[in-house]
């Protein structure tokens, strides 16, 4: 840093002098020379304070005025005690912010602890005197806070009066900002929950039951699953006549000779309206066969490597454990439910049995196929056929999977018009759909192991490996919670409010009481859209930095900058940004952003966070609670041949096979605001009009700057 500004410094020309004088600006500027400045440095180490005679040495040795040499050790000192303070004021924050996360965390724990004798919460004799000693504790934190606050402040040279209440849900200016914008106030009547039908302020009723299966049982369960582990293999390893290829260069099933070859007495739903749906696919994923294995047996990992796609699954009941460290054998029941991100799309909820077995050194086939519950088979309306896929083993840690899907639907409601082409062709819930989330979500969790990721690639902004694999998990819960609040299931109904378009805009209300989420009320609003424009393009259109500013409420109209990017995949696009809006009034308010891209669509998700809470996760700490509450948009391709578009293309085939087919795209923008920290605070029906009349301007301001029509 040059420190030789001006000939006698600032702090020597006195404070009294008019600085608007024109004689002062036209005062010529002196830069030191390298060579002056490395020889100032070498002496300033040695000495900090020099005494007249050094002075008046250097200023011979360096043709420098003794003043000169005098003002730029002042200024030196300066700066660099300037520089600790700033390096003290850092580790304080630090450290409070690790002290509010272990009290976090600590009260979360007390709130889960029960008594292992009654399930109860436990009293103990001395309940009086742990009582008093939570107290003491409690005194002492906050004496040693006020302690850090006050050092804090002597350095930023302001009172710390604005710190966040020391709970795991409501950072203050996480509450209503965390997903409400400046300008848009809420005020007016309030109303109950049950103002929205459907909207639901209770936990949802599990889709499950505990089930009593006799030796009988698990024998007819063996005989369903090797028998559809001989059909899936079949179908897995044919060609023609079993499969034929479309205009697109798709498998599609040939049903006449399908149902030659594998008979059956009727299908399993007695409605007119089933329809079958049959798609395979086949890639290489950045895996090794057992690794992938290991997560697909596992119902919670499951759930986590397609967050897209699976919005709940649990394994009901092990009937067989198989051989230890393959999973050859191992067969068990499984409740699961699949979801396309978007209201308009109902689930789709399978009783599985999900059988693993190796047919060789390095291949593996896991075969799922429906297992008739009786007291649940008027819920479920579909029915999977003999489905799953066959995993390779290949060289360098890699596999090849070749994936089936086979299921038999019966629509309940018709299919809403603009995703009608899309779930009919067999693209939203396909074999192509798993199979590009499974190879992103690979390369993702590849990304997640490498520990010598460069600095360059972290923006030198994240310090660690540790700090890169909490923003990543904490990016991933992210995308997890906003895939959950734009479903459709049972515990997640929505009302329409609207009539912005066709759709217009639903909202459902629900209680946030989860760790890593604020507790109170929660007001989820979301619409679709379609555009005539390639998905690509409108990808690249929301992860553009410039263009941001177009659509994105929280940035206020102002730029933003990226000063934190983790890469996701070999995809430019699969990454993790963090973003800091320009000229606003929240200083402390960071955005995390996630993008993700595939074959089979993209979503661009994002959620306001407070600068302590991204330090945490930066610094390697435990990211669970921190609260979310994100927003974002999601596109896919609307399923119509592409009838010439904008010409969008990209470097994979399969990905060009897919979303280059499609002539548009189909958007569903959502928002998540919390109305109320008090979970037993009133709806407020101003909010569900501010939320609607932001989403309808967001559609509007997103139309306009592609071109599109408004209507």
């Amino acid at each position: 840093m040059d420190y030789g500004s001006g000939g006698g410094g600032g702090s020597g020309s006195g404070g009294d002098h008019d600085p608007s004088d024109p004689s002062r600006r036209k005062k010529p500027y002196h830069r030191h020379t390298a060579h002056q400045i490395q020889r100032l440095e070498s002496i300033f180490k040695e000495c900090p304070h020099p005494d007249e005679k050094q002075r008046l040495q250097l200023s011979r040795e360096l043709g420098l005025a003794p003043r000169q040499i005098k003002f730029w050790f002042q200024n030196r000192r300066t700066q660099m005690k300037a520089q600790h303070e700033r390096d003290d004021n850092c580790a304080l924050r630090a450290e409070n912010d690790k002290i509010r996360c272990e009290n976090i965390a600590i009260r979360e724990a007390l709130k889960n602890v029960i008594c292992p004798s009654c399930g109860g919460p436990p009293v103990s004799e001395d309940s009086y005197f742990d009582d008093q000693k939570l107290r003491m504790e409690n005194a002492q934190l906050k004496e040693e806070l006020d302690r850090v606050s006050s050092i804090a402040a002597k350095y930023i040279g302001r009172p710390i009066s604005q710190l966040p209440p020391v709970q795991p849900i409501h950072i203050s200016s996480l509450d209503f900002r965390m997903a409400s914008f400046d300008g848009y106030g809420v005020s007016g009547p309030s109303l109950d929950l049950e103002l929205l039908p459907g909207s639901s302020s209770a936990m949802p009723n599990l889709p499950f039951q505990p089930v009593v299966f006799s030796d009988m049982d698990k024998s007819l369960m063996s005989d369903i699953a090797a028998s559809a582990m001989e059909e899936m293999l079949r179908l897995l390893q044919s060609n023609e006549p079993l499969w034929i290829k479309s205009n697109d260069g798709r498998d599609v099933l040939n049903l006449e000779t399908y149902e030659r070859i594998f008979p059956r007495p009727n299908t399993h739903f007695k409605s007119p309206n089933v329809r079958i749906e049959a798609s395979r696919d086949s890639g290489v994923v950045i895996m090794n066969g057992l690794a992938l294995v290991d997560m697909f047996m596992d119902s919670n990992k499951w759930v986590d490597l397609f967050p897209t796609i699976m919005l709940f699954a649990k394994t009901i009941e092990v009937i067989s454990n198989g051989m230890w460290g393959t999973h050859s054998g191992s067969l068990q029941l499984m409740y699961e439910e699949l979801q396309v991100l978007s209201p308009l799309v109902s689930t789709r909820e399978f009783y599985i049995l999900r059988y693993c077995q190796q047919i060789e050194q390095g291949l593996w086939a896991i075969v799922n196929v429906s297992y008739d519950l009786p007291q649940f088979a008027a819920q479920c309306r579909s029915h999977r056929l003999p489905s799953g896929c066959l995993i390779q083993d290949m060289p360098n840690g890699y596999s090849k999977v070749t994936w089936l899907e086979h299921v038999e639907i019966e629509d309940k409601t018709s299919i809403h018009r603009l995703y009608r082409d899309l779930v009919h062709s067999g693209l939203a819930f396909g074999a192509e759909r798993w199979l590009a989330t499974l190879q992103r979500m690979c390369e993702r969790i590849a990304c997640l192991m490498v520990s010598n990721t460069s600095t360059q690639d972290l923006g030198g902004v994240i310090p660690s490996p540790d700090g890169k694999r909490s923003m990543m998990k904490l990016a991933q819960r992210m995308v997890t919670n906003f895939c959950t609040s734009i479903s459709t299931s049972n515990s997640h109904r929505w009302t329409t409010v609207s009539g912005l378009n066709e759709v217009g805009v639903r909202v459902t209300v629900h209680k946030g009481s989860d760790p890593g989420q604020p507790n109170g009320i929660v007001l989820s609003a979301a619409t679709t859209f379609w555009l005539p424009v390639s998905p690509q393009n409108v990808f690249s259109f929301f992860k553009d930095e410039r263009t941001r500013p177009q659509w994105d409420v929280l940035s206020n109209g102002n730029a933003v900058q990226e000063v934190a990017h983790i890469a996701n995949g070999s995809h430019p696009g699969n990454c993790i940004s963090v973003l800091r809006a320009f000229n606003t009034s929240h200083n402390n308010m960071l955005i995390l952003q996630e993008s993700c891209i595939d074959s089979s669509g993209s979503l661009v998700v994002y959620c306001p966070v407070e600068l302590p809470a991204i330090n945490v996760a930066m610094s390697g700490e435990d990211p669970s609670y921190i609260p979310l509450l994100p927003s974002g948009f999601t596109i896919s391709p609307d399923g119509h041949p592409d009838q010439g578009g904008d010409g969008a293309s990209t470097s994979s085939s399969t990905e060009h096979r897919s979303m280059g087919r499609s002539g548009g795209s189909l958007i569903t923008v959502a928002f998540q605001i919390l109305v109320s920290s008090l979970p037993s605070a009133k709806l407020n029906m101003d909010s569900v009009t501010t939320v609607s009349n932001l989403i309808g301007t967001t559609v509007q301001h997103i139309k306009a700057v592609l071109n599109c029509p408004s209507s």
